[in-house]
């Protein structure tokens, strides 16, 4: 025997859909509105960049340059073409070869750290335990690291390094082996006047303000935390509307955050971004805006570090 409890839920859905088709009841937007917005999810804000000396302690922003057709997830190809090529539009990359450069300038890596700490500079990074094995006294010692991080310097090929705008001046080796011997190398070198000019080849990334514009008025951009994925409530919004969305694993934070993008364009995928907002899901967008922008590095005498 049913019982009426077992049939009230699909009765109650029938008439609801009943009324909106008569137009009685809420616009199907209006209903994923309001319906998001009452989502409790566990949303994080987007840390802003932190004066580092590693590269990958900031945004990884650079990725979106080449960013693969595939990179995006979705129900719908067509969907997933157009956010796609609006993120690639987010970022100008632009490659500039030195004759010479001195690289005392040079005030991050790109490479990992092999200690696991946070470090501001060069100098803190060489008075740390971790870098003890390096261990520059002398100029020989100099010699031998930065030989062993840059074979053949000064006669070595153009140093590779890289810049981006939201980063602020700071310039980055882009060498993956030896960066403690680098680092305590350029520390050293700064410490004792040394002069040490080489070639460099300089990658730039910059932020497009086009690119953002553009973005922001065909797009809602909201990082998503990874268990909205699990979650019964959200996943029946996507589904059962039908909304149109990609999504992108970007931000290497630790609660594995992605992008969701929703067009503007579609009423329900507008509609479902404005209740997402309202809930508390943070907007990239807003955070691109927020970023700090430069219009190149300065090529004047290294700065003093702590």
């Amino acid at each position: 025997m049913i019982s009426l409890s077992e049939t009230m839920p699909s009765l109650t859905a029938h008439i609801a859909r009943l009324a909106q088709r008569l137009g009685l009841g809420p616009s199907p937007s209006r209903d994923m509105l309001e319906r998001a917005g009452s989502l409790s999810l566990p949303f994080t804000q987007l840390p802003e960049p932190e004066p580092s000396i590693f590269w990958g302690d900031g945004p990884c922003l650079h990725r979106l340059v080449e960013l693969p057709r595939g990179a995006l997830s979705g129900p719908v190809q067509e969907d997933k073409a157009r956010a796609h090529a609006a993120l690639c539009r987010l970022i100008r990359k632009e490659t500039e070869s030195l004759a010479a450069l001195d690289l005392r300038q040079v005030d991050g890596i790109c490479a990992q750290p092999q200690d696991g700490q946070y470090h501001r500079s060069f100098e803190a990074l060489a008075a740390s335990p971790g870098a003890r094995r390096v261990r520059i006294i002398s100029y020989n010692d100099f010699l031998r690291a930065i030989g062993s991080a840059l074979p053949g310097f000064p006669r070595c090929a153009p140093v590779e390094l890289r810049q981006a705008s939201w980063l602020g001046e700071r310039l980055y080796w882009s060498g993956e082996h030896h960066a403690d011997a680098f680092a305590c190398a350029i520390a050293y070198a700064r410490l004792r006047g040394l002069d040490l000019s080489a070639p460099v080849q300089l990658v730039d990334y910059r932020l497009e303000r086009s690119g953002i514009r553009a973005l922001d008025e065909q797009y809602h951009a909201l990082t998503m935390p990874a268990q909205a994925w699990s979650d019964g409530q959200f996943m029946a919004l996507l589904l059962e509307s039908q909304v149109p969305y990609a999504r992108l694993s970007l931000l290497r934070q630790p609660n594995n955050s992605e992008l969701l993008l929703l067009e503007r364009s579609q009423p329900v995928a507008n509609a479902l971004g404005e209740g997402l907002k309202a809930a508390g899901a943070p907007d990239f967008i807003r955070y691109l805006k927020g970023l700090p922008q430069i219009t190149r590095f300065k090529r004047g005498e290294p700065a003093q570090h702590d």
